[in-house]
């Protein structure tokens, strides 16, 4: 039995606190801060995962064996390292990597070196400073249209742009190094567009062996057509229909093992969550990104679909004894589709009152992301508020049954794509 911390506050970790739920071998669960969803599976506890030393005197206080990183500033931060080092904290597994192994999110100049030092397929790139800014416009002078700009560290998700033009990518440029996503655009990765249909694959590892997790395919924009800008996520489906067995083995033998053994190689101590962000490109798998944490809404659609205990491989990844624990899919299809705030991804307004939530059901689940309590009832917070899940037995009834679930929640300036799935069924 364990008592677990689960640090964040999204549709994440809903999700996974949904999962744990389920498991025989849960004592107790605390979610620090939580939302509202997560209020009703466990105590949500007003702490911010960022500042350490209260996690730890939580911890303690609380008596709990098993940390879980939800998000993603924690571990690039460097939790687990503090953790490592911290006497009182050294034996009390943590699920996540080492902060050297979160650099393979926190810096898009070190994941795509890594890359390239361990063979594993990926765009050509080249990253850029203000000082170097006159050859990053060269080099864009150098690729077909449209052209990729990532801001090397975290932008909570919004720090890639795709552009048509050149004149406007090559002002983008200029734009990002002076600061236009603050320190994480100091440095800037362009690279070249691939054309082709995105999936999402997840793994856990241990550092030595690790499971796949149900894949899925998310949709960043939001707008239908995927038009407009990118936002966290806007939906997800799994499985995907692409994803046929003999992909997913060049998925498996070109990517996931080559990852995790270069980890190994390198010594970069890796026990957690592994997102490949992969785009199929004339039948062969590319690798667009790593995440060292679930995606989200994906997390929502790979629960649903998860046939194992979470505890269990949670334990087994932060332990060292993953290749004991069994991890299988269902055979069903989930679809999530999320509610965000009128307009998102740019200014909105919270507080509003979300009716409905009672209503959600027959096989659909509402979970939270930007949901506070506010007097027993339950109010918008964020620019992604809800996304409503399903699990059916074929994709199609999946979306049908979580577009019925978005129907029943309703709160002022609700936001949400009519169009998720439909280019994969």
């Amino acid at each position: 039995m364990h008592n677990i911390l689960l640090l964040g506050a999204g549709g994440r970790e809903h999700a996974l606190a949904w999962k744990m739920r389920q498991s025989p071998r849960l004592a107790q669960l605390l979610v620090a801060p939580g939302n509202a969803g997560t209020a009703a599976l466990g105590d949500n506890v007003d702490v911010d995962p960022t500042d350490f030393a209260a996690v730890k005197a939580l911890v303690l206080s609380r008596a709990v064996s098993l940390v879980v990183v939800g998000p993603e500033e924690p571990l690039v931060r460097g939790i687990v390292d503090y953790f490592a080092a911290d006497e009182a904290l050294r034996g009390i597994p943590v699920v996540g990597p080492s902060q050297q192994g979160a650099q393979l999110e926190g810096s898009k100049d070190f994941a795509k070196r890594f890359m390239a030092r361990h063979g594993i397929p990926t765009a050509r790139y080249r990253s850029f400073t203000r000082s170097s800014a006159a050859d990053g416009a060269a080099f864009l002078a150098t690729l077909a249209h449209p052209y990729v700009l990532k801001a090397d560290g975290l932008a909570a998700g919004k720090g890639v742009l795709i552009v048509d033009s050149l004149a406007e990518a090559q002002a983008q440029l200029q734009a990002m190094l002076g600061g236009m996503f603050g320190e994480a655009s100091r440095t800037v990765v362009v690279e070249e567009f691939l054309r082709g249909v995105e999936l999402s694959v997840f793994a856990l590892t241990d550092g030595a062996s690790y499971k796949l997790l149900p894949e899925a395919k998310d949709y960043k924009r939001v707008g239908e057509g995927d038009a407009g800008p990118n936002t966290g996520g806007m939906g997800s489906v799994s499985p995907v229909p692409f994803a046929t067995p003999e992909f997913m083995e060049k998925v498996r033998t070109r990517i996931v093992e080559p990852t995790i053994a270069g980890l190994r190689a390198e010594r970069i101590a890796y026990r957690g969550f592994l997102f490949f962000g992969l785009i199929r490109v004339e039948g062969n798998p590319m690798l667009i990104e790593y995440n060292v944490r679930m995606g989200d809404p994906e997390t929502q659609s790979v629960m649903l679909r998860l046939d194992a205990d979470l505890v269990d491989l949670l334990e087994g990844a932060a332990c060292g004894t993953l290749a004991a624990v069994a991890c299988a899919a269902l055979p069903q299809a989930a679809a999530t589709v999320v509610c965000a705030s009128g307009g998102y991804p740019g200014t909105y307004r919270k507080g509003f009152p979300i009716r409905g939530l009672e209503r959600v059901g027959g096989g659909a689940v509402a979970f939270h992301a930007g949901t506070r309590l506010r007097g027993g009832a339950v109010e918008t917070d964020g620019g992604r508020v809800l996304a409503l899940a399903a699990l059916a037995p074929t994709p199609l009834a999946a979306l049908s049954k979580a577009y019925e679930a978005v129907e029943q929640v309703d709160y002022e300036g609700k936001l949400f794509r009519r169009d998720i799935g439909k280019d994969v069924l």
